[in-house]
């Protein structure tokens, strides 16, 4: 048995430095995906040996493997079916889904655990201290999460949910559950003081998430994901589990750095982020007096007119851009145009879309050269130069309201694409982001908007672009 415990350790370490490396390689989208595959090498050991050790330690009984199997047939198959074919526009909330799940997952065990304890017996602290630390984190993650999910999905509305006493309320269940944390420490073998952390932490969760708005969204599931990274850290904690330490504390350590990177993209604190929110959702319309009268609109043809004979263009893409499923009409436009020797690249502004990466996701999925994609610095540096920026779908990420005191953007880093000598927005319509206010670029001098779906206007973008390069 220790020759076997030996080679489960050693397993267990490979797994560990799986997740490491893979990890690491995610800082760039040229070895994300490799280093998201080395980090599923590392999880299928660790699963595989965890099976071996149950098999041979006869830890479960026959009715425990079936269970056990069929869960896994199960959660498999819906995981590759679900990973395989989610729309882009959907990954944000799959993504907070499988926060939720391994959340969920993560307060289970730790639940199963206490509960398979001898009845009566003392719990010694090094036990009950990480059971209610997983118990708590894991159930705001599963409730948080499950919220998130639904405002991402349209199930629940984008906009701040507040109501009269909510913050009274936030008051007595933050009070609950550290009473259920003390009394579970203080005396372990009274389960109701477990329902009672149980209970308390998913409703937090709940109030948390409900009065964040739309445009804070990407931090929260940043924060959520470290949460469920917490929480995992802390079930391995409680089964003596070594890689599921070391996987829960990988996860909490990025997320959390993540959330921090993010939240300072948007100028703003994780601590007001989860205070309130702001924003109407992106499906907000903006009143009759903030319209820009002078806005300009413009064809295909003239837009083809400028890209043909532009020397540098830049492409501002947004969720309008996974919306309309248009990623593919957008590199066979950036491929025209370089294959004429016109030179283009991406500004990737870190919270465009609905959730971090997301517009990196949607380029690489069309093979889009990873040197293209310009993060926000390198971006800006590069608008003073740019002939031509075609903004498909982005709305707040450009606004030069952020430059002003005094509005709900004020301060958060945006893309300078109002440097550019002619700025065109594809957009359907005049609505507004999830901010909630008007852009301001769009009734800029050099700006002209083309109403149109992003896929059918990038169409004939292309080509009536085809027809002056032909020339």
């Amino acid at each position: 048995m220790s020759g076997l415990m030996t080679v489960v350790s050693l397993s267990y370490l490979v797994s560990a430095a799986c997740y490491v490396i893979g990890l690491h390689m995610m800082r760039t989208p040229k070895t994300a995906r490799n280093g998201n595959q080395l980090s599923s090498v590392g999880m299928f050991l660790a699963v595989i040996m965890t099976f071996i050790v149950a098999l041979v330690k006869h830890q479960a009984s026959a009715m425990g493997w079936i269970l056990l199997i069929v869960a896994l047939i199960i959660g498999v198959g819906y995981g590759v079916y679900k990973a395989r074919t989610v729309k882009m526009t959907d990954m944000p909330q799959l993504v907070s889904l499988f926060n939720a799940v391994g959340g969920g997952a993560a307060a289970a065990i730790g639940t199963f655990d206490y509960l398979s304890q001898p009845n009566g017996a003392s719990l010694a602290f090094a036990f009950s201290f990480p059971v209610i630390l997983d118990l708590v984190i894991g159930s705001v993650t599963f409730s948080g999460s499950l919220i998130a999910t639904g405002k991402l999905s349209g199930h629940v509305s984008g906009k701040p949910i507040s109501f009269p006493g909510a913050k009274i309320l936030n008051g007595i269940v933050v009070i609950l559950i550290l009473a259920s944390i003390v009394l579970t420490i203080g005396f372990p073998t009274n389960v109701w003081t477990l329902v009672l952390a149980i209970v308390a932490s998913l409703v937090f969760g709940i109030l948390m998430t409900i009065p964040i708005g739309g445009a804070d969204m990407p931090v929260v599931v940043s924060l959520l994901n470290a949460f469920t990274g917490l929480a995992v850290a802390m079930a391995g904690f409680v089964i003596d589990n070594q890689v599921l330490i070391i996987a829960g504390a990988l996860v909490g350590a990025a997320g959390t750095i993540l959330t921090l990177q993010m939240a300072a993209a948007m100028n703003r604190s994780v601590a007001n982020i989860i205070a309130g929110g702001f924003g109407t959702g992106d499906s907000g319309t903006a009143d009759a007096d903030d319209v820009p009268v002078n806005v300009k609109e413009t064809s295909a043809d003239d837009i083809g007119v400028q890209l043909a004979y532009a020397k540098n263009v830049m492409i501002i893409s947004g969720y309008g851009l996974a919306a309309a499923q248009a990623q593919h009409e957008v590199a066979e436009l950036a491929k025209l145009l370089t294959d004429n020797g016109i030179n283009v690249n991406y500004a990737i502004h870190p919270v465009a879309g609905r959730m971090p990466g997301h517009m990196n996701v949607l380029l690489a999925e069309v093979n889009v050269p990873y040197d293209q994609m310009k993060q926000l610095e390198e971006a800006n540096s590069m608008f003073e130069n740019t002939d031509v920026s075609l903004v498909i779908g982005a709305n707040d990420v450009t606004n030069p309201a952020a430059r002003k005191p005094n509005t709900v953007i004020s301060g958060m880093p945006i893309l300078d694409v109002d440097k550019s000598k002619s700025v065109v927005v594809i957009k359907r319509s005049m609505s507004t982001g999830y901010a909630g206010i008007q852009n301001e670029l769009f009734s800029d001098d050099q700006t002209s908007m083309f109403f149109s779906d992003a896929k059918k206007g990038l169409q004939d973008i292309i080509a009536a672009t085809k027809e002056y390069l032909d020339q």
